[in-house]
């Protein structure tokens, strides 16, 4: 009788549990029972190059057997998707069913840094310029010899928006009342008048520190008389008190007169109390008449009255 060669325990076990392979793929458990705070492995199979150019998908192969996630689980962040294949112990493949998962990461806080407040000299914001605070009209309608004839250090100008802020107005309440008047509201009349600028002439005088010690006014009146003549008006004469006795007064009457003669007017008026008419008939003016005055109740203005 022929000798019966008996199997092995070696052979039965290679014949029982034969090493799995899939797609070129290989996977080799190395470590069965790793332990349950082991981050799995993630290893990026490499596939075998053919002739053909169909691009293969990619193919995570996972060896972990932890039981914390299920077999066949995908990690994916920001909407990546990720294909598993896990390899049991039996030697079978399962493939789980593809899932995305989008994964928002927070969006850093941008610091906001803090507005710093605008430095301000004499009361006025700095950094202002010919361009981005004009004058009301073209300098180039002042004398130049009645400038010449100011104090040392003092200068005159058109009024500026930015005057809200330089003591322009509290040079005018010498005059007569003014109120109170908010940036917004200084802002719009200014708006409203700049729009105009070739009716509404207003001088400034400043001191040796650019603060307002002075202001007076030129409107233009358009006539159909004398050939469509221009009047102009003087008015609003002011000087701060302590910088009275110095002929600013005088000086910007003398200003306001030129101005009215370049801009085209044939004469010049102006309202002045008994008391004035000899200052005003040293800047050359003479009683022309009467003044007479109706003055009206005031009572509560709109915006748009104001204009």
């Amino acid at each position: 009788m022929a000798d019966v060669q008996t199997p092995t325990e070696a052979s039965l076990l290679s014949t029982f549990n034969p090493a799995p392979e899939q797609n070129g793929f290989e996977s080799k458990e190395t470590n069965p029972l790793p332990s349950l705070t082991e981050t799995p492995a993630l290893t990026t199979s490499v596939s075998k190059s053919t002739n053909t150019e169909t691009p293969v998908p990619k193919t995570v192969a996972s060896t972990s057997t932890n039981t914390d996630s299920p077999p066949g689980a995908a990690a994916a962040v920001n909407g990546e998707k990720t294909t598993e294949t896990t390899t049991l112990t039996n030697g079978t493949t399962h493939t789980p069913e593809t899932s995305v998962a989008t994964a928002t990461l927070p969006a850093a806080a941008s610091a906001v840094p803090p507005v710093a407040e605008e430095p301000k000299q004499n009361g006025k914001p700095d950094g202002l310029n010919e361009e981005n605070d004009p004058p009301l009209f073209s300098p180039s309608l002042i004398s130049a010899e009645v400038t010449a004839r100011f104090p040392e250090g003092y200068t005159i100008r058109p009024l500026r928006r930015s005057d809200y802020y330089g003591d322009y107005l509290p040079t005018l309440r010498v005059l007569t009342t003014v109120g109170e008047p908010t940036l917004a509201e200084f802002n719009a009349r200014y708006d409203f008048i700049s729009s105009r600028n070739d009716t509404y002439y207003i001088l400034v005088i400043c001191d040796e520190s650019a603060t307002v010690v002075g202001t007076g006014a030129v409107i233009v009146e358009r006539k159909f008389i004398h050939n469509m003549g221009l009047v102009g008006h003087i008015e609003d004469i002011a000087v701060a008190k302590n910088q009275q006795g110095k002929k600013l007064g005088l000086r910007i009457i003398q200003a306001l007169d030129a101005v009215a003669e370049r801009v085209g007017c044939y004469k010049s008026i102006l309202d002045c109390s008994e008391a004035n008419e000899g200052f005003y008939v040293k800047c050359g003016f003479k009683r022309a008449g009467l003044e007479m005055a109706h003055y009206y109740e005031q009572g509560p203005k709109s915006s748009y009255d104001r204009s």
